[in-house]
């Protein structure tokens, strides 16, 4: 791999779920911690597969703990819904590869916020982390405009299949760009 200087160096590799299965091999007591919260977060998962309610708790718990409002945590997980209607209702109608979910999410939020959401992380300096989960609250309520927005145009025009639904997309994200900039100034 590619180091910080540019000189290549043999490195020992892994996805996230090899390393943890290679720290459940480890003999040794000093693995121990690792996998006891290995089976916690595994006896979670399956207490969420068997009661969904539980990951919502733990989803409200954990944003509590970064300090996030309760109006936050509200409009957070209300965007997560209004983005699942918008995907189920594209899966219905063509759209089924994970690219172009990425493709279309881009082109509403590129609408509606005026950058990209590669860009839109490169401002927040994140790199794996979700976007919406760093946003602030407007952030949040003008993405799921958009969503909204893109879902019942696409449904009053049954949009089907990517180009479809990335002209939904625009439109969806044009109305709330439109409430962005109204906000903006008449809150400046």
């Amino acid at each position: 791999m590619m180091t910080d200087t540019g000189k290549k160096r043999k490195t020992l590799a892994g996805s996230v779920q090899q390393i943890l299965r290679l720290i459940q091999s480890i003999p040794s007591p000093k693995a121990e911690p690792f996998k006891q919260w290995l089976a916690k977060v595994g006896y979670e998962r399956i207490q969420d597969m068997n009661d969904p309610s539980l990951f919502l708790d733990r989803a409200r718990a954990y944003w509590q703990k970064l300090g996030r409002s309760e109006k936050w945590i509200q409009q957070r997980m209300m965007g997560q819904e209004t983005r699942n209607k918008l995907t189920d209702y594209r899966k219905d109608h063509e759209v089924t590869k994970e690219e172009e979910y990425a493709i279309l999410t881009n082109i509403i939020h590129q609408e509606w916020s005026g950058v990209s959401v590669k860009k839109h992380k490169e401002i927040k300096k994140l790199k794996s982390q979700n976007l919406r989960d760093h946003m602030n609250e407007a952030e949040l309520i003008f993405t799921a405009l958009a969503e909204l927005s893109t879902r019942q145009i696409a449904e009053s025009v049954e949009a089907t299949g990517i180009a479809e639904n990335a002209h939904a997309g625009i439109k969806g994200g044009r109305i709330a760009k439109k409430a962005r900039l109204e906000l903006e100034e008449k809150a400046s």
